[in-house]
């Protein structure tokens, strides 16, 4: 993940990209393919689905009011309160926790499977409360409700979760080149927020904002997730797979999202950036207890 944002800088600093476009193409095409291309192929368990959703809906409520509680205590503007609550809810559970979970469960499809279901429960919230966030910091009412039905997400959404369930099977030739724009969404995404940190000054990162959404992310967010699963007894694989999944860091598409609508764009490419590179010591951390906790 960090050599492609590397690339990103790299190719930011030789080239100067027009990243708005970039963030054009990943908002109205790549994600929206990548997300349909999830909940298409994804083999639903029923049990596993209910038990992980009552958990993960306890779960980011708990975050939101940290975050608006947050936003108030250090009295931040509407569009910086968007930025820092969406930092500490949305989690990067797609390219960085499936890689992570596939590692730490190799040897259990259990683990690997919950964070499947994590990842389309995180796209919901991503653009739900995420989107609805970042527009409402500048826009109210109708206007807000227009903007989620021009989302192209929210339609792969449906479709993608209609077209799993009825197990109806695309045409090759339709589904083919949805799985090519999923597959470049990651490198392209990330690339793009390479891009984005290229124009930002390190010592931009020295800000109390910064450093406030990566405790919220970093360490409150597993400390809540550790006291729901004891709260509501869950153990094993279970237990293990999700206290992992709360640690990581913020998920890249609140920084999308946010150049997309132009809402404190650097700051959440910061925030993206700091909770990633500090993620590499807290969620080694968060494994290694995992497995004494959860044996």
């Amino acid at each position: 993940m960090l050599i492609l944002l590397a690339i990103g800088v790299v190719l930011q600093i030789k080239f100067t990209f027009n990243v708005k476009a970039l963030g054009n193409i990943l908002t109205y095409c790549l994600i929206p393919a990548a997300v349909f291309m999830n909940l298409y192929h994804t083999v639903i368990n029923v049990k596993v689905l209910l038990d992980v959703l009552f958990f993960v809906v306890l779960f980011s409520t708990s975050l939101i009011v940290i975050g608006h509680l947050f936003s108030k205590m250090l009295r931040l503007n509407r569009q910086q309160s968007a930025v820092m609550k969406n930092s500490i809810v949305l989690i990067n559970s797609g390219n960085y926790g499936l890689p992570v979970s596939q590692l730490v469960f190799h040897a259990n499809p259990l683990g690997v499977s919950i964070q499947i279901v994590l990842i389309v429960y995180q796209n919901l919230l991503t653009y739900s409360y995420g989107l609805y966030n970042l527009v409402s910091a500048t826009q109210s009412g109708a206007a807000i409700l227009k903007q989620f039905i021009k989302m192209p997400i929210i339609h792969a959404l449906w479709l993608g979760a209609f077209l799993n369930l009825a197990n109806i099977q695309l045409p090759l030739f339709v589904e083919l080149p949805i799985e090519h724009l999923s597959n470049a969404f990651i490198a392209i995404a990330l690339i793009t927020l390479g891009a984005q940190l290229a124009q930002i000054k390190v010592k931009a990162l020295w800000n109390r904002l910064i450093f406030l959404s990566a405790f919220g992310r970093l360490i409150l967010s597993p400390t809540v997730a550790l006291l729901l699963i004891m709260l509501l007894k869950i153990d094993g694989v279970t237990a293990q797979s999700l206290w992992i999944a709360s640690s990581f860091p913020t998920s890249r598409n609140s920084s999308t999202l946010a150049l997309e609508y132009d809402i404190e764009a650097e700051l959440a490419a910061q925030i993206v950036l700091f909770t990633t590179v500090i993620s590499s010591f807290t969620v080694g951390l968060v494994i290694y207890l995992s497995s004494i906790i959860f044996v």
